[in-house]
């Protein structure tokens, strides 16, 4: 295809084969989408598919959660069985947990509901388009799309995904229609007004990896440290954290590993030994992740050059054997 990303999403069409019912009319070149369910992702992809200028044309929705959730969303969407969702559709969104996509496709492609030039995309983080191989059996343009962002399923969550950025992984081998997969998962994700990372196809369980360690590892640290100041009597505990943790945050984003402070950094295994000393006394639970988090603390200040390699050690060593 000769035309750049945002031309290649408005313009791809059905090619050969036999069409299948009529997708419902489109204006010019815009899209019929199919979401496959109405989860959080799917609703707030599809919505933002839909603001883009693309018709969501039907929907999955099982439970009162998701039928709620497509009423506020997508409106106007059919609400169907996930077969006639995909036969109705040019552009088929799979929006389900990972576990259950590869039997979905499966179950997808057996069904004959697929055709020649549809477009379909899932949105599970850790999986590329290997996924979609019974579906691009069927000559479908199979697409990965991941948001790398905290989805609520809220309407706000459309204008949210303004400024993320979105996974993207088409097929790995080279020919027109593989990079004009590629071209036209940008271009959608540019559609939705985020920013499109390419992600090639190995690397998705790291990718999805690094994402997961980081914003859900992130709120498990936040609110293990706001337990230890409600446990020690100080509130509200939110309160003395915020500023001290938006600051940090946003010096490693800035600063990466020069952004450390505190007693590991500076080498002083004496606080160290009596932090541990007091977390297994008084909040077992939380000290081995404090062990954790200081002695890779103490790595990476060490390789960085932050912290002398002997004070380093005599950090880990504290971690390991706590002053009386």
């Amino acid at each position: 295809m000769g035309t750049d990303a945002g031309e290649d999403a408005g313009r791809w069409e059905q090619t050969t084969g036999d069409p299948g019912p009529s997708p419902t009319p489109r204006e010019g070149s815009r899209l019929a989408v199919g979401v496959v369910s109405a989860g959080r992702v799917g609703a707030v992809l599809g919505a933002a598919l839909a603001q883009a200028g693309h018709q969501v044309v039907a929907a999955s929705a099982v439970s009162r959660a998701s039928r709620a959730r497509a009423e506020e969303l997508l409106p106007g969407a059919a609400i169907l069985p996930p077969d006639e969702v995909v036969r109705r559709a040019d552009l088929a969104l799979l929006a389900v947990p990972d576990d259950v996509l590869p039997g979905l496709v499966r179950g997808l492609a057996a069904s004959d509901c697929l055709r020649p030039g549809q477009i379909v995309v899932h949105t599970c983080g850790a999986a590329g388009v290997g996924v979609l191989a019974p579906a691009a059996e069927h000559d479908v343009l199979p697409i990965a799309l991941h948001p790398a962002m905290t989805i609520t399923g809220r309407r706000e969550d459309v204008a949210r995904l303004t400024g993320a950025c979105i996974g993207v992984t088409g097929p790995e081998q080279t020919s027109e229609d593989t990079d004009a997969a590629w071209l036209v998962g940008e271009a959608l994700v540019v559609e939705m007004g985020a920013e499109p990372v390419r992600i090639p196809e190995a690397v998705r369980p790291l990718y999805h990896a690094a994402l997961a360690h980081g914003a859900n590892h992130l709120v498990t640290l936040v609110r293990e440290a706001a337990d230890l100041l409600s446990g020690a009597g100080i509130e509200p505990a939110e309160r003395v954290l915020a500023p001290l943790l938006s600051a940090a945050l946003d010096n490693a984003l800035r600063h990466g590993d020069r952004a450390l402070t505190g007693p590991v950094v500076r080498g002083d295994a004496g606080t160290v030994a009596m932090h541990v000393r007091h977390l297994d006394d008084r909040a077992p639970d939380a000290a081995p992740l404090y062990r954790a988090l200081a002695r890779r603390t103490a790595e990476r200040a060490r390789a960085g050059g932050l912290v002398d390699p002997v004070a380093a050690a005599d950090v880990v060593a504290a971690l390991e054997r706590p002053l009386p």
